[in-house]
């Protein structure tokens, strides 16, 4: 159990924290949420490419991993991993349903409430729709034209996997465009999303793995 909740914390994940990162005042903080809130408030669906870089401190080279992400609001998502090995795990009716290279699993998160967190953690930190969660404290920096979230866990259900998470937005981009996850090792995961579409036709089989 404890394997599956770490492989699922680290699909939420990127970017490594830049010297010139500067605190955004309190107008700038609501501009940025307020702007980031009515826009994903509109996606119903969205679709991206990504590359997942896995940082560890006795390593010498990141591990990269490719794949795809499909999310339909408000609780449907699927990650499908292509390269270097075919890995999916989607949450779709209360259930979440595993892949690995042909061996499948499923989970019935109804009445698990660590589960229930986790997508909705993952649901979040894709749309960016965040921002009120009670169980974060969250600073907001600004770095030439980006804009950063970063979101320190105060539950103890969490802190065990995650001591933080940064949420980096491209200019003029209301959706996610990197996420960061830090472990409590200060080992990290990151990905870098690419190609995104939103609002695009998908239905149940688009979430069959």
């Amino acid at each position: 159990m404890n394997k599956v909740l770490s492989t699922l914390f680290l699909l939420v994940i990127t970017t490594v924290s830049l010297a010139q990162e500067k605190a955004m005042s309190q107008t700038e903080i609501a501009t940025f949420k307020k702007d980031v809130i009515s826009k994903t408030k509109e996606i119903t669906s969205l679709s991206t490419d990504f590359t997942q870089y896995k940082h560890m401190s006795f390593m010498s080279k990141d591990i990269e991993s490719k794949g795809s992400m499909l999310l339909q609001v408000p609780n449907k998502l699927l990650w499908k991993y292509s390269n270097p090995f075919e890995y999916s795990i989607a949450f779709k009716d209360n259930k979440i349903s595993i892949n690995d290279q042909g061996k499948k699993n499923k989970i019935d998160i109804g009445n698990n409430k660590k589960f229930a967190k986790i997508n909705t953690l993952i649901v979040g930190s894709i749309s960016g729709n965040m921002f009120d969660d009670k169980e974060f404290k969250i600073t907001y920096y600004k770095n030439n034209k980006r804009s950063i979230a970063k979101l320190v866990p105060t539950s103890k259900e969490i802190t065990q996997y995650i001591s933080q998470i940064e949420l980096y937005f491209d200019e003029g981009q209301s959706t996610v465009s990197e996420v960061k996850l830090i472990e409590p090792s200060d080992d990290y995961t990151r990905i870098v999303f690419k190609n995104k579409k939103t609002n695009i036709k998908l239905n149940d089989s688009s979430f069959t793995n």
